[in-house]
């Protein structure tokens, strides 16, 4: 069988795999790259517009984000801004709408002015708006009834901005971020239907073997396969310190337009998942999207390959004594315990509206249940990574580098925002195992604000 050699074989065709390929393409002198999708296009699971709050995580309005943690995805937020705004795709699948951070009762009012103190000077653009504006710029926020004649009895303030892009279908730019690579003078070459099975060394070079039984050979690999990461490294020997928890989200959908922009939630310290929030959803004509729900799932991905996913989950979860530990001090803190059982309620038909509502209300305290349906085929599959050393759940994104040549990577939200950024520290490595250069400063004239 013909063997097929590239300098870069990148495993998963969403928006952490295209925005790698594009950039190894663009700037540096790889000659030859190549993308394995396991599906028939790309962006058909997580980066998927409606898998996903279609957001720009800048670090603003994300109440679980410290200000050291802003200025990281303030700086990878606008790379996503800035490719978009290179190739002219405001507008098209960039949009500017506005969006806030929310608080309700007194201890979240004074949570979001003090928040908005510490913040202001990362993000000047910021305003801090009390009900009075908020009655002008969110009405259904403010008002207890569908009339608006009576406001709810909370005291409310939200910090947010009407003025800056937050708002991407990731599906459609990770699409553009693989029409732009093969722009390029590289040979730039994508495969759909190849499923990674196996992934051998052989010969100082990777052997990657697909479902369908195609060979393709590297001098350096990276996995940015979701949740499928961690089970590709485990089926390496690698990361086994790690094991996975895979937390679906799902979304409900207005039957018209209830919000202006996205409001989100204050988020609970404790909990960590994302708030609920809402978000005029642009593949829905503006509708509103309330989520996400937080289901814990045994399977990798959701809507496809359910029952070998189910057998690829419980691999990656790497169950033993550690993991059970994690879930147990998940489950003993009430506030997770009773959140946990509440999503799971979220998915029951019959009863899932009528829950859902009542925490749906926090935002839109009018919202009833006859406005909104439990949108079908939406929300996808989120990897938590759990770290069995030091017995915890790992927040955020997970790579594993073992120094020879291939990297794996795990990146829940807000992988899709800080896609380019990732991509950046990715290829540091792969210049420097492969003698390539790369020309950080095109790369930062073009994606970024930083000064020479």
């Amino acid at each position: 069988m013909d063997t097929k050699h590239y300098e870069v074989v990148i495993v998963g065709g969403g928006i952490s795999g295209a925005a790698l390929f594009y950039e190894l393409a663009r700037y540096t002198d790889a000659k030859s790259i190549c993308m394995l999708e396991k599906y028939e296009d790309l962006a058909t699971l997580n980066s998927k517009g409606t898998s996903n709050s279609q957001t720009i995580h800048v670090g603003d309005i994300e109440t679980n984000y410290t200000l050291d943690k802003a200025k990281i995805t303030k700086r990878t937020a606008n790379m996503i801004v800035k490719f978009n705004l290179m190739r002219g795709l405001q507008d098209k699948i960039m949009f500017a709408h506005q969006k806030m951070a929310l608080g309700v009762g007194d201890k979240e009012v004074e949570f979001i002015k003090n928040r908005y103190e510490e913040f202001k000077e990362l993000f000047p653009y910021l305003e801090l708006w009390d009900k009075e504006k908020l009655r002008e710029l969110e009405p259904k926020l403010v008002y207890a009834d569908k009339e608006q004649t009576k406001d709810r009895p909370e005291p409310i303030i939200a910090m947010g901005t009407q003025s800056e892009y937050t708002t991407v279908d990731f599906g459609a730019m990770t699409k553009e971020l693989a029409k732009a690579a093969q722009e390029e003078e590289a040979k730039t070459d994508i495969f759909y239907n190849a499923e990674v099975e196996e992934i051998e060394r052989v010969n100082g070079k990777f052997k990657l073997t697909t479902t369908s039984g195609s060979v393709f050979t590297a001098d350096f690999v990276v996995v940015n396969a979701g949740a499928h990461s961690l089970y590709l490294a485990h089926k390496m020997g690698y990361g086994k310190h790690m094991g996975s928890l895979s937390m679906a989200g799902s979304f409900y959908i207005t039957s018209g337009e209830f919000l202006n922009g996205k409001v989100y939630m204050v988020q609970n310290p404790k909990l960590p998942f994302a708030a609920l929030h809402g978000d005029p959803d642009i593949l829905c004509d503006g509708k509103t999207r309330f989520g996400p729900t937080a289901l814990a799932l045994l399977v990798l991905e959701r809507y496809k390959g359910i029952f070998k996913s189910f057998g690829q989950c419980l691999k990656t979860m790497n169950i033993d004594g550690n993991t059970i530990k994690i879930f147990w001090d998940l489950l003993k803190d009430s506030d997770i315990r009773n959140y946990v059982f509440r999503n799971f309620l979220f998915e029951v038909p019959g009863i899932n509206k009528k829950l859902f509502v009542k925490d749906a209300r926090k935002i839109v305290p009018s919202l009833s249940v006859d406005d909104i349906e439990y949108a079908k085929g939406f929300g996808g599959v989120r990897p938590q990574v759990l770290n069995k050393d030091e017995q915890k759940l790992m927040l955020g994104e997970a790579s594993i580098n073992p120094g020879d040549g291939i990297l794996f990577n795990m990146t829940p939200s807000p992988g899709a925002t800080s896609c380019l950024g990732n991509a950046e520290r990715d290829i540091k490595h792969v210049c420097e195992h492969l003698n390539l250069t790369f020309d950080e400063k095109k790369f930062k004239e073009e994606l970024t604000d930083d000064q020479e």
